[in-house]
C-alpha cells in the first residue's frame, strides 16, 4: 500500500497543466465563436480543435455557457487587475485617474469579433458574476476621485459617488465609438467634466 504524500512538485506540476487546460479550453471556445458563431459551435469542435478528448472537457465544463461565463469571468478579472495596477502606480490622484478612465474607456471599446452579438447577449443576461468586479471598480475610481478632490483637481461642489457614476456611464459610450481617437476625445470630455474650473 502507497502511504507517503504526493511530492509537492507533482502537486504544482499537476495544477499548472489543469490551468494551461482551461485555459486552452477557454480561448479556443471564443475564437470558435468569433470564427463561426454562437450557435455553430459545438462541445465536440472545441475538444477537436483543443487537441483534447470529449471525455476530458466535460470534466472541465458541462456545456459551452459554463465555458462562455468562465471565459467571460477571467476577462473580467484581468481587466480590473490592469486598472487596480494603473491606481497603485506613480504619480498625482489626478494622474492616475485619467490613466485609470483612459484604460477603462480603452476596454469598453475593444472591437469584438464578428459573430460576438450572440456571446455579448447571452453574457448580459448572467450577469450576477460581474457585480462584485463592478463594486470593486466604482470603489476603485471612487477613491481616486476623492484623492484627487481632497488635492484640489476634482470640483467638489458633487460628491465622490456621483462623479463615479458619471465618469462609469460616459466611458462606457465608447463602446460605439468608431475609432482610438474618438474614444480618446470621450475620455478628454469625461476628465473636463470632474475638473474644478
Amino acid at each position: 500500500m502507497y502511504t507517503q504524500a504526493v511530492p509537492k512538485l507533482w502537486t504544482e506540476t499537476i495544477d499548472a497543466h489543469r490551468a494551461q487546460v482551461r485555459d486552452a479550453i477557454l480561448d479556443t471556445t471564443a475564437t470558435l465563436i468569433s470564427e463561426q458563431g454562437l450557435l455553430s459551435v459545438t462541445m465536440s469542435l472545441i475538444a477537436e480543435r483543443t487537441t483534447i478528448g470529449r471525455a476530458t472537457l466535460y470534466k472541465y465544463f458541462p456545456d459551452i455557457e459554463t465555458i462562455l461565463l468562465a471565459w467571460h469571468e477571467r476577462q473580467v478579472a484581468e481587466h480590473l487587475a490592469q486598472l487596480a495596477q494603473l491606481a497603485d502606480e506613480r504619480g498625482t490622484p489626478m494622474e492616475r485617474l485619467e490613466a485609470v478612465l483612459t484604460a477603462y474607456a480603452h476596454i469598453a471599446h475593444r472591437p469584438h469579433g464578428r459573430h460576438d452579438a450572440g456571446i455579448t447577449s447571452f453574457l448580459h443576461n448572467e450577469q450576477q458574476h460581474v457585480s462584485h468586479a463592478e463594486h470593486a471598480l466604482r470603489h476603485l475610481v471612487r477613491d481616486l476621485i476623492a484623492l484627487a478632490a481632497a488635492a484640489g483637481d476634482v470640483r467638489v461642489d458633487v460628491s465622490p459617488d456621483e462623479l463615479t457614476s458619471y465618469c462609469l456611464h460616459a466611458l462606457n459610450a465608447a463602446a460605439a465609438s468608431p475609432s482610438d481617437a474618438a474614444v480618446q476625445r470621450l475620455v478628454n470630455l469625461t476628465v473636463a467634466g470632474l475638473r474644478t474650473n
